[in-house]
Order: structure tokens, then sequence, then C-alpha cells
């Protein structure tokens, strides 16, 4: 997997809104992030869910609802990094 040292920065997770999900152990949310890809601002709408499984561990998965001319597996690497900060943080809404 290559590595791209700061070329690309997740700069914010803006207008988060969660979906009623009937499933109590997973979260769906929609957002728009901002990126910064090799010095360049760039915003997007994401779609990320965080399932809790039995062990307490959280899987998150982070979908890109817009074309990105980036390569797509770093960018989504950086936002799970990102949304699981975030969570521990206690900012993502209830």
């Amino acid at each position: 997997m290559a590595y791209y040292p700061q070329i690309m920065k997740v700069l914010e997770i803006l207008e988060i809104a969660r979906k009623d999900v009937p499933i109590y152990y997973r979260r769906v949310y929609t957002a728009r992030t901002a990126l910064d890809l090799i010095g360049k601002r760039t915003e997007k709408r994401i779609e990320f869910s965080i399932e809790t499984k039995p062990t307490g561990a959280k899987e998150i998965l982070v979908t890109l609802l817009e074309d990105i001319d980036y390569p797509l597996l770093p960018v989504q690497q950086a936002l799970r990094d990102f949304i699981l900060s975030m969570d521990r943080a206690g900012a993502l809404p209830c």
C-alpha cells in the first residue's frame, strides 16, 4: 500500500446527521467532509456507519458519495481514524 505523507489531510467533518436504523449496535450518519488534497481544500458528501461488535471493538465503514480525484483507500483510512477520534470524544450526534 502506498503512503502519502502530508499530501492528504482530513480537516473537519460537517453537517453530521444520524439516520434512524432499527439495529441498536449500528449507527449510520451522513455528513460533509473537508479534505486538504495536495494543498487544495475539497468538500465531499460522505456516509459512514459505526458498528459495535460483541467484543466492544468498533468497525467503521466510510462511503464517499461523490467522486474524488485522489486514491480512495488513504482517504477512507484517514476518515475512519478521524471518525473514531470524534466518537471517542463524544462529538457525534446520539
